[in-house]
């Protein structure tokens, strides 16, 4: 199938490369020329484990185009894809401009009917809008069919992720969509991998329902681990406990310093503001919220009580992603931890596997290790932020010896509490005693 992808961010591009490695003609569209130039090269502008590889293969047996040109990219196309991003407006609303400005665009240059997929998370009710700015900025009156595709990528295995789906969710009442939708997926669903159909405005829900609900599993542990600290539980062994009950399941239920990425945050925040708007709000996503930032300032007040005075101490961080296998900062819990320490006068030190480059731009006075080892030199304290495998079995001797005091606080729960104070470390984590 010939495919138009607009939007060369994280949705896009692995879905247009995943596409293409499905042996589809895909065409990536963005605006960025800078960007369309490095791509056509191969140079991948995030870190995804195996989308380089992927996408260098698709173009050279090519099955993959990037272009900035909007108008020949719509020529033959069957499905145009939005993948646009829907960043939040100040008020916590989803801001629309870019899915608007591809509808315009789609609406003045389309010349034959095809499927617009929306793969953007936005608001219930964005499919309608969408068919509207198209059919007003017509000038040839072909038909055409909106569609909404949401997607369920996780950074770090989006790859993996969109080639074995746990579903494909398509949004319409549309036979003759349904039957390309069909079509286009046919190669990556199976029984236990299925293709749904619903109504295109379920199909907007799900993606928020399903966002909201693994954001308040965090938030809900979080609760829990303060807790624990209270009347002396341990709630990793909560989680295992609860985790084994088949009606919960054991995923997204560990304590720590909460979610962040480009999609948890943005999407509650949205839903947040939608439900208000719709006069039904969401008690319990406003506690979600609150918890997940209160989590940051909990941690932060941990550090204080072993360190009362910040000022001048030097603070070792290890870990700025918001999550492992990623280079995203975007809302990452760092980015306030880091913040804080500044405020503080505290000299700070970080070290992570992909995300430096990114946070230089943010806190260009930060020293960047080139290692875990090398972050710990003369440190009052490390914080573990970010769960990278890296920092899990190294040599607890030479840390100990690099650090000016042998303090931990483990905001992700990776060291068994007995054990590293048995390496001579104080030792704190999350909701444990």
């Amino acid at each position: 199938m010939r495919i138009t992808i607009f939007g060369t961010g994280y949705v896009g591009l692995v879905a247009g490369t995943c596409l293409a490695d499905l042996g589809n003609d895909v065409t990536c569209v963005d605006i960025d020329n800078q960007k369309i130039q490095k791509l056509k090269k191969g140079s991948v502008p995030l870190f995804e484990p195996g989308l380089p590889e992927l996408l260098t293969r698709n173009v050279r047996e090519q099955r993959l185009f990037f272009t900035t040109d909007a108008v020949s990219a719509l020529l033959e196309a069957e499905v145009i894809f939005i993948a646009v991003g829907t960043p939040s407006a100040e008020d916590g609303s989803v801001d629309l401009q870019y899915v608007d400005a591809v509808a315009e665009t789609i609406g003045k240059h389309l010349s034959h009917y095809a499927v617009i997929a929306n793969k953007s998370t936005v608001p219930v009710g964005t499919a309608d809008r969408v068919t509207e700015i198209i059919k007003r900025h017509q000038k040839n009156k072909v038909s055409f069919s909106v569609v909404s595709n949401p997607e369920f990528l996780r950074e770090g295995s989006a790859v993996q992720d969109f080639l074995h789906p746990d579903r494909v969710i398509v949004g319409t009442s549309d036979e003759k969509a349904k039957s390309i939708m069909e079509q286009l997926y046919k190669g990556i669903t199976r029984p236990t991998q299925p293709l749904i159909f619903t109504d295109v405005k379920s199909a907007e829900v799900i993606k928020y329902a399903g966002n909201a609900m693994l954001a308040t599993r965090i938030s809900f542990m979080n609760e829990f681990a303060r807790f624990c600290e209270k009347v002396g539980a341990d709630i990793k062994a909560v989680a295992k406990g609860i985790g084994l009950d088949q009606r919960i399941g054991p995923r997204f239920l560990q304590a720590g310093l909460g979610y962040g990425g480009s999609c948890f945050p943005k999407d509650i925040k949205g839903i947040l503001h939608q439900g208000k708007t719709e006069g039904s709000p969401f008690r319990i996503l406003e506690a979600v919220d609150k918890v997940n930032q209160e989590q940051r300032i909990f941690v932060c007040e941990k550090l204080k009580k072993q360190i009362p005075h910040l000022s001048g101490k030097t603070i070792a961080l290890w870990g700025i992603a918001f999550k492992p296998k990623t280079d995203d900062i975007r809302e990452a819990p760092s980015l306030d931890i880091i913040r804080f320490l500044l405020k503080e006068q505290a000299q700070v030190r970080v070290f992570d596997p992909e995300a430096m480059l990114a946070t230089k731009a943010l806190f260009p006075s930060l020293h960047y290790a080139q290692t875990p080892y090398e972050a710990l030199e003369g440190a009052d304290a490390l914080i573990i932020i970010t769960e990278w495998n890296t920092f899990r079995e190294l040599d607890k001797e030479k840390m100990k010896s690099l650090m000016k005091q042998p303090f931990i606080l483990d905001a992700r729960n990776i060291y068994e509490p007995e054990e590293i104070r048995k390496s001579g470390f104080i030792y704190v984590s999350i909701g444990r005693p």
